[in-house]
């Protein structure tokens, strides 16, 4: 899980595959395989929602991506803590 959490970040820092600076990256146990990645910039994730096709290179071998976007619930202080202004 490290390697592959290492191969991601590169591959999403890269600028030619419309990368930028990450904040998070976790590796998820399990089958398939999944990782979240939040960055830093909300257009980074959406130039890297654009891109069609991203593959990452492991020992010589290449891994297909498949990406999507991740809407995180929000939790039970986020919800406590808001608001909603009446007219």
């Amino acid at each position: 899980p490290e390697r592959v959490a290492d191969k991601l970040a590169i591959h999403f820092l890269r600028s030619r595959n419309g990368g930028g600076d990450i904040a998070e990256l976790r590796v998820l146990p399990g089958r398939p395989p999944c990782a979240i990645i939040a960055f830093e910039a909300p257009e980074v994730a959406q130039r890297i929602l654009r891109v069609k096709n991203h593959t990452l290179s492991i020992g010589g071998k290449k891994y297909p991506l498949e990406v999507t976007a991740h809407v995180a619930e929000p939790s039970p202080d986020e919800v406590a803590g808001s608001r909603r202004l009446l007219p």
